[in-house]
């Protein structure tokens, strides 16, 4: 067991939180909840030009829908506030400094024009530009390694614009350690000075980041594979505060489900699944996207379906509660390849928790659809329809397909099945039947099953004779449930109504 264990989520609210953030924090979640440890949410808005006003509102309510809530953050235990970064920007100068003081960092002055018509040099020799050890202090560039202390001051005095970058070692071999990759070996030549801060007072993720992890007392930083580059930098400037670095964990990709390439919001456009977990509306284009709760499936069987995207247990097991998972949950069984998302298993997810439901819970959402539609039953009732139907159900929204013929006369008959099934003696048949079930007393499932098929057998015909119309008849096609319990859960006077309709429309 890890002791003291502090894990942050620590999304941009650039835009509604896509599946591979909700993993991320779903990770984290579990980690800290396995370790006795603390789940703290900050909120990374250094980037104003792409800020989104209710993308922070949307982050907290999704990790609140997949009942991953954070312990420690924006209004909650605010023990190392503020969790904006924004609200924090006036601390990250003074680490700047002390950078810059240590020799881990220097003053850069070139224009975006200089450093564009250096790489177009670099690129007309077929070469790469690199803003680091090899040319930093050749004097082409404009820094404070080849200026006089002098100049450097007038620069900043004068308002001319520059950025801190960070001053990677030079020939040295970087050895660092993935709670998931295992070792990871970088030579520091490879690495470019990364900025850190720049002259309008803001800091860099970099920066920001690492200080705020340290500040806040992370533990384990488990992050995204896309960080993984960044590595390096962040173990470096640990070394460079003599702070000790946290554990760091990168996770695998969630690939598009042919595979290739990371998972897209266009992907799921195209193939018809959401990518989000809640539905969100961009306030600029109106534009709206779909979300897991909004499209009906249960937050249980997302979250479930999540874990399993990068992580497995070893065993054959699949359906794990949230209790479940935190007790299995380990760095050493995540995955470093990417995992590839399958959308019919998220159904199958789905329905399998869809199972799991009581029946009493599922008639509570049921209710609320029927009453839309204006058919008020009582909840007794509703709840046999649910237990009837509901092992064919992927949603609750697919309830009233399934059903619906249970609270409204069908009033039009599928052409195909009554072309096959509904003959010229057809009719006859039926008229008989009804005068059948009109003697019936004992209107149980179990009783009318009896008596109809010794009828039919007296009559020395075939079932489906009978069978096929009878279902036609009562469903309107050739779908439903036990037909016995439908008769029985109509009652008598419905069924030979339904019967009576039948006979009119098909003879």
């Amino acid at each position: 067991m890890e002791s003291n264990v502090r894990v942050r989520f620590a999304p941009s609210p650039t835009g509604p939180l896509h599946i591979g953030g909700v993993r991320t924090a779903l990770y984290n979640y579990l980690f800290a909840k396995k370790h006795n440890g603390t789940f703290v949410l900050r909120i990374e808005d250094t980037d104003q030009n792409r800020y989104v006003a209710n993308a922070e509102k949307y982050i907290i309510d999704a990790l609140n829908w997949c009942n991953i809530p954070y312990d420690e953050g924006i209004n909650k235990n605010e023990k190392f506030g503020p969790y904006r970064q924004s609200e924090r920007k006036n601390l990250y100068k003074k680490y700047a400094d002390i950078l810059l003081e240590k020799g881990w960092a220097y003053y850069a002055f070139d224009t975006s024009e200089q450093l564009d018509a250096h790489r177009k040099g670099y690129e007309s020799e077929g070469k790469t530009f690199i803003y680091n050890w090899h040319n930093r202090e050749k004097g082409r560039l404009v820094n404070s390694l080849v200026l006089s202390e002098e100049d450097v001051q007038e620069k900043i005095n004068s308002g001319e614009n520059y950025v801190i970058r960070f001053k990677s070692p030079q020939d040295e071999t970087l050895e660092m350690e993935d709670e998931i990759r295992g070792k990871i070996s970088i030579d520091t030549n490879t690495l470019d000075d990364k900025i850190l801060f720049k002259s309008d007072g803001m800091p860099t993720y970099h920066l920001a980041n690492i200080v705020d992890d340290h500040l806040m007392e992370i533990s384990h930083v488990i992050r995204g594979e896309e960080w993984l580059p960044s590595m390096a930098l962040h173990v470096l400037l640990y070394r460079a505060f003599d702070w000790q670095a946290p554990k760091f964990a990168h996770l695998p990709l969630i690939l598009k489900p042919v595979g290739k390439g990371k998972l897209s919001k266009r992907d799921g456009d195209k193939l018809g699944f959401p990518v989000f977990p809640l539905a969100y509306t961009n306030e600029k284009t109106n534009e709206v996207s779909r979300g897991y709760k909004e499209d009906g499936y249960f937050s249980e069987a997302v979250v479930n379906m999540l874990a399993f995207l990068g992580w497995n247990p070893g065993t054959e097991q699949e359906i794990f509660s949230l209790e479940e998972l935190i007790n299995e949950f380990d760095l050493k069984r995540v995955s470093k390849s990417g995992a590839k998302f399958n959308p019919d298993k998220t159904k199958w997810f789905q329905q399998q928790y869809m199972q799991q439901k009581s029946d009493a819970e599922l008639t509570s959402l049921y209710l609320t659809i029927l009453a839309e539609k204006g058919i008020n039953k009582e909840e007794a009732f509703v709840q046999k329809v649910v237990s009837a139907i509901k092992e064919r159900a992927v949603f609750v929204e697919d309830f009233w397909d399934l059903s619906h013929f249970f609270f409204q006369t069908p009033t039009e008959y599928d052409a195909k099945a009554s072309k096959k099934n509904w003959k010229a003696d057809t009719g006859a048949l039926m008229q008989e039947l009804n005068a059948v079930i009109a003697n019936i007393e004992d209107f149980s499932s179990e009783n009318t099953e009896k008596v109809i098929k010794e009828w039919i057998s007296g009559k020395e015909i075939g079932f489906g004779k009978v069978m096929q119309p009878l279902r036609l008849s009562l469903v309107g096609k050739l779908a439903g449930p036990h037909l016995f319990d439908i008769i029985a859960m109509i009652g008598k006077d419905e069924t030979m109504q339904r019967i009576t309709n039948a006979i009119e429309k098909l003879s």
